[in-house]
């Protein structure tokens, strides 16, 4: 297959792939309704070993779940909570509001980025609760109280940890709840003690939900979030699913145990996981109540007698998708949280690019560099690819006046055409489909590594050099297109043309460095840079194979005769 031929149809590849993933984007953006006040909902669910028993699936927007049972007569009131990285409103089982404080909405400014948020339009929350079974009261997320009344806690200075108590308190049943957070962590710790003191066993199960009314997202190619898997997704360890908003329930329910695992709902750069106990069982469902989508994990259920005490945690993440500090909590699965694709081999591609590309930035110290070495590394691996491609091109080139020769001697007769060409091939051992292998792994590789780029909140708001400030945004003045745009005309400037083109694929040819500027003018500046690099290291290769192979003769080279 010829160079020219094999460098349209991977350009046309990248442009019709790209514009497939802007369609979708356009047909399938949720819409939110402003302000919906929905009319709250309870759905039975069975907990392994336990008893049918009717659970709040979601507290949603205007209206909130009211507590089974509470010794306090009205609603708790909401605690503040401040760490060095988190700033928290909860009311003992609604994580209702967090900013992460580390992360400013906006290159220089001063508000932080907004996760969870109570607002109808925004809504967003983390919630764990108890549902009583076999007629034993028990707290929902609404129903705990703050120790002592206290509404206000920070984390004190040389403190690594911060913990906040609750207590729920009924019929001689008391769940005491603390919840830990921790220095420079985006990790809250969350531990229910139940201790009976009555005369009757007390039954009941916990638990953990992500409720969300989908988001509206700009969509289109200058707004790289909206190319973000937003909905849930969950795993048992092994296994890993997820249910993207736009058909939420479409699929069919979801009714699945897990040992462990976990549960969460990720975007663009950030994400919320709950993280049930590792040796605790519990099923995994979705849920819908009005404008809000939700996903629970249910269980484990417990029963506990007179005199007696049981205890359950959970984690919650809340916060970027940091790959090194979710690593560090030693989930089993929890790297496929950060969602690269849906397809196990392109998310391990991605995992494995973004490993190699981190380990570059721990020599290096800048994410820019570290691509541009991510590239030389990529083009030492698929060296071996890219030389025979090189050094096929460099001979076609070469060939070019004997098959010019060749197409003026046969005309019209295509087959004697063909015939010649082939045993020109053969007798200069030319390999024709040589340049066709590079082609595969470079397009994965590209498609795989624009999601990484995307998705790797490392990045975000990362400078490189000069003018370019976030590797997660445009090019502000688009030079680095400009540059992958010329080095695509000097690379096509030593490719030779494809014999028997016509004047529409020459045209076709011309105009790709300036169709894919244009595309790359609104894709992150990392990833731009990425292609500039890897064109640039090409051309440099592609240049010095012409050097050595086509102004050479071979051995055996003769000019064509005429019969």
């Amino acid at each position: 297959m010829n160079q020219t031929r094999l460098t349209l149809l991977f350009a046309w590849l990248m442009v019709a792939v790209l514009l497939w993933m802007e369609w979708g984007k356009e047909h399938a953006a949720p819409q939110t309704p402003a302000a919906v006040v929905p009319v709250a909902q309870t759905v039975p669910q069975v907990v392994p070993g336990a008893t049918p028993a009717t659970v709040p699936t979601a507290s949603v927007p205007g209206q909130a779940a009211a507590p089974a049972t509470t010794s306090a007569s009205a609603a708790p009131a909401a605690v503040q909570v401040e760490t060095d990285v988190l700033r928290v409103q909860l009311d003992g089982g609604s994580f209702r509001q967090v900013d992460l404080l580390q992360y400013p909405k906006t290159l220089g400014g001063n508000d932080p980025v907004r996760l969870f948020s109570a607002d109808n339009a925004d809504y967003y929350q983390a919630q764990t609760g108890w549902s009583g079974q076999g007629g034993s009261a028990a707290p929902n997320h609404a129903g705990f109280v703050a120790d002592g009344g206290a509404t206000q806690f920070k984390l004190a200075p040389g403190a690594n940890t911060l913990d906040v108590p609750f207590t729920w308190v009924a019929n001689g049943v008391t769940i005491h709840r603390v919840v830990r957070f921790t220095r420079g962590s985006y990790a809250v710790d969350v531990r229910d003690s139940v201790s009976n003191a009555g005369t009757t066993p007390w039954q009941g199960y916990v638990y953990r939900q992500l409720v969300r009314v989908p988001p509206t997202l700009q969509t289109g190619m200058m707004h790289p979030e909206s190319y973000s898997f937003v909905g849930a997704t969950w795993s048992d360890g092994k296994h890993y699913a997820r249910r993207p908003f736009k058909d939420y329930m479409d699929g069919g329910a979801v009714d699945q145990t897990i040992q462990g695992g976990w549960l969460a709902m990720p975007q663009h750069h950030f994400i919320s996981v709950w993280i049930p106990q590792a040796d605790q069982s519990s099923k995994v469902s979705l849920s819908q109540n009005g404008p809000a989508d939700s996903i629970a994990a249910m269980g484990p259920g417990f029963t506990v007698q007179p005199g007696q005490a049981a205890t359950t945690t959970a984690r919650l993440w809340v916060g970027p998708k940091d790959v090194k500090a979710l690593d560090a909590l030693g989930v089993p699965g929890l790297d496929r949280a950060i969602d690269y694709s849906r397809f196990d081999m392109f998310a391990y591609l991605g995992t494995g690019l973004f490993w190699l590309l981190s380990k570059i930035h721990g020599l290096i110290g800048n994410w820019g560099w570290s691509i541009i070495g991510l590239v030389f590394l990529l083009k030492l691996a698929l060296f071996p690819l890219s030389n025979a491609q090189y050094k096929s091109t460099a001979k076609m080139r070469r060939m070019q006046p004997r098959m010019k020769a060749l197409q003026e001697r046969y005309g019209d007769d295509k087959q004697k055409l063909q015939m010649a060409m082939m045993e020109l091939y053969k007798t200069e051992k030319i390999n024709p489909i040589g340049g066709c292998l590079p082609i595969i792994p470079q397009t994965i590789i590209f498609m795989t590594l624009y999601w990484v780029l995307s998705e790797s909140v490392e990045l975000r708001h990362a400078p490189w050099m000069g003018w370019i400030h976030d590797l997660t945004a445009r090019d502000p003045y688009f030079v680095l297109p400009i540059l992958n745009a010329a080095i695509m005309f000097f690379t096509q400037h030593l490719t030779p043309p494809a014999p028997g083109m016509d004047p529409t694929q020459q045209k076709m040819m011309k105009a790709m460095p300036v169709i894919f500027g244009v595309i790359l003018a609104f894709l992150p500046a990392g990833l731009v840079l990425y292609q500039v690099a890897n064109g640039a290291l090409g051309l440099l290769q592609q240049t010095y194979m012409l050097r050595k192979y086509a102004d050479k003769a071979s051995p055996g080279t003769h000019e064509t005769k005429k019969k």
